[in-house]
């Protein structure tokens, strides 16, 4: 394989139809040329105009699966494809109960409304998550509290979780829920985070949406908690085009949000509702593709791993990279391959990185900005947050699709060397 060299971007042909954040003219630094770095020679033809962060990969499988559904007349959201991929979920992950949902979303809203979540009560999360941990929270009135991470896991920090737990009895306002997350493919230290909330009677809600397949002291990651919400949205490991599931180690939950998912309606010949619920089913024609998906489930899962050796390998001689650490009480998928840029080590800092990839028509992200941090929830309580703070700062996402080619890879990894002034400049 040739190694990628510089050209200008104004070469490219199809500058114009690349969405604006491409196409903005970034300016070069004097000391290095890596914004204007694209592949040419024998990688021109491998590497896409826009390499994506994690896009679809589809198995082949899905084709045949969508027209035997759409053949069958089975396209709303009941019958034997959502139940085929309910029992598939299962078989994947070992939960014995799973409803298939809309989305990950709409999995975490029918757990808190499952937990009686109403207007004033508590709930807490790691401040290192996406708005959709705590939004559907909020919007049930809920009044959210973001908590820091460790620096070892990048997940809810166990002994401050203990901390604020003890001084919320000792003010006799304990939250209504606590909300683990597991992050870019990794799990929390769940037994850390149940040990402490089960002294105090605080249930524990998973938010899995990032770790179908991430292991955790053997068992599939969320495994313990009350429920665990899983997603399947375009840039997951697995994709439906969409949906989520709501997992549970006991029937009772699952069958009231399965009642909840639709509209509430009662056993009665005519439409009877004692309580009003949610459109939440996920659709037979969506359920079809998960299900073709996620028997590639392992495959994807060590397609990310690789990708992450690979950036770990090249990164290695470079001053002021690290990649998120993996801790020693589990497997992560690696869904996301995060790397941690210090500007005075490296030369450079995230956001030059991140527009050089831009430049070279690579999609790169920061790491989710603490939720702490959000205008949208400015006058929420906090407890720390430096740790997630300071990722935040440095962190960025990486190109880490299962279909990504080691020639793509190459790419990403050269702008990234290039970008260091330390080593090249």
């Amino acid at each position: 394989m040739t190694q990628p060299r510089l050209v200008p971007r104004s070469a490219d042909p199809l500058l114009a139809f690349r969405p604006p954040e491409a196409r903005q003219a970034i300016p070069a630094r004097p000391d290095r040329r890596a914004d204007t770095l694209a592949p040419t020679g024998e990688d021109a033809a491998i590497v896409p105009r826009r390499l994506h962060l994690s896009p679809p990969h589809l198995t082949g499988g899905e084709l045949d699966l969508l027209r035997s559904t759409l053949e069958s007349g089975w396209v709303a959201p009941a019958g034997p494809v959502p139940e085929a991929f309910e029992a598939a979920i299962a078989a994947a992950t070992g939960f014995p109960h799973v409803l298939a949902v809309a989305s990950g979303t709409a999995a975490l809203h029918l757990a808190y409304r499952c937990l009686g979540l109403g207007p004033g009560d508590e709930v807490w999360t790691q401040t290192l998550t996406f708005v959709a941990t705590i939004a559907p929270a909020v919007q049930m009135g809920a009044i959210p509290r973001f908590l820091d991470v460790t620096p070892e896991s990048w997940t809810l920090d166990p002994a401050l979780l203990g901390r604020e737990l003890a001084a919320a009895a000792a003010r006799g306002r304990l939250p209504r829920a606590v909300v683990s997350v597991g992050l870019y493919g990794q799990s929390c230290d769940l037994d850390a985070i149940l040990a402490v909330c089960d002294r105090w009677g605080v249930p524990v809600v998973s938010d899995s949406a990032e770790t179908l397949g991430a292991l955790y002291r053997g068992r599939h990651a969320g495994r313990g908690a009350r429920f665990a919400a899983l997603s399947f949205n375009g840039n997951k490991i697995v994709t439906a085009g969409g949906g989520g599931a709501l997992c549970a180690e006991d029937p009772l939950p699952i069958a009231r949000a399965r009642h909840l998912a639709a509209q509430a309606k009662e056993p009665a010949p005519h439409y009877q509702h004692e309580t009003t619920g949610y459109s939440y089913g996920l659709s037979s024609v969506l359920a079809s593709v998960g299900l073709a998906q996620i028997a590639a489930l392992e495959e994807r899962v060590a397609a990310r791993r690789a990708i992450f050796a690979r950036y770990a390998a090249a990164f290695a001689e470079l001053p002021g990279v690290s990649l998120m650490p993996e801790p020693p009480w589990g497997r992560s998928t690696r869904w996301l391959s995060v790397a941690l840029f210090d500007p005075e080590a490296f030369g450079a800092d995230r956001e030059a990185v991140r527009h050089a990839l831009a430049a070279a028509g690579i999609e790169s992200r920061p790491v989710w900005k603490p939720l702490h941090l959000q205008p949208a929830f400015r006058d929420a309580p906090a407890a720390g947050g430096a740790v997630a703070a300071r990722l935040f700062e440095r962190g960025l996402c990486l190109p880490s699709g299962s279909a990504m080619t080691e020639a793509e890879q190459a790419v990403v990894i050269e702008v990234v060397r290039r970008c260091c002034r330390r080593r090249f400049g």
